[in-house]
């Protein structure tokens, strides 16, 4: 999201949303309803119109990492351009509502509107760096490493105080860090302890910026 410190949303202007939004059809989903499936052939973009969602992926035992979440104004499966098979799966952290482009009709849109193949282009760009980032830290950092870049990377600053407004869950920050929920668990308690972050049921706050190693 804007002034999010390395998060960036590429949300679509007013302009291209009705422009588009010619094509699609509205369909509204419950919470923790499984939008697209990982491997499924891909077939529609989706705008969020209403709500939040996370992309995934998982295993066949459970283990789930999270790649990204998204808000209104902002959309997926834009990859449906390449016709393969979804490389994540989408679910639903509220009740939502999309509008749903056929593939067909958002490439023809892509084509007459460079502005957005620029801003489209732009996004992808921002997801190979976000996914290299993302290898790095698991390469070369340890689970504390990444769950403090995690908190930083969501924090917002508001009132010179860095904010996480997003309701995570102990599970919710373990599945973006590739890690247990019991040694998040630990690593946000010894934060709490040193006086780095103050946790409530609504949101984290940053007191200070963790440091680089525990």
């Amino acid at each position: 999201m804007p002034g999010r410190s390395g998060q960036r949303a590429f949300r679509l202007t007013d302009a291209d949303l009705m422009a588009i939004g010619v094509h699609g059809i509205a369909r509204s989903f419950p919470k923790n309803a499984v939008i697209v499936n990982e491997g499924d052939a891909t077939d529609s973009l989706y705008i969020i119109l209403e709500g939040r969602v996370k992309a995934f992926v998982s295993d066949g035992e459970g283990h789930e990492v999270v790649l990204s979440t998204q808000g209104a104004g902002e959309y997926f499966g834009e990859m449906v351009l390449d016709e393969g098979p979804r490389s994540a799966s989408v679910m639903t952290l509220e009740p939502s509502r999309f509008l749903i482009v056929p593939k067909t009709n958002f490439r023809d849109f892509v084509a007459r509107n460079p502005a957005f193949s620029l801003s489209l282009t732009e996004k992808l760009i921002h997801r190979v760096r976000e996914l290299t980032a993302s290898v790095k830290s698991l390469a070369l950092m340890d689970v504390y490493g990444r769950v403090a870049r995690l908190l930083l990377e969501l924090a917002e600053e508001k009132d010179g105080v860095l904010v996480i407004e997003e309701r995570l869950t102990q599970q919710d920050i373990a599945s973006r860090v590739g890690a247990s929920r019991e040694m998040v668990s630990r690593i946000l308690k010894d934060l709490s302890v040193g006086g780095y972050v103050v946790q409530t049921r609504e949101r984290i706050v940053l007191r200070k910026k963790p440091p680089a190693h525990w």
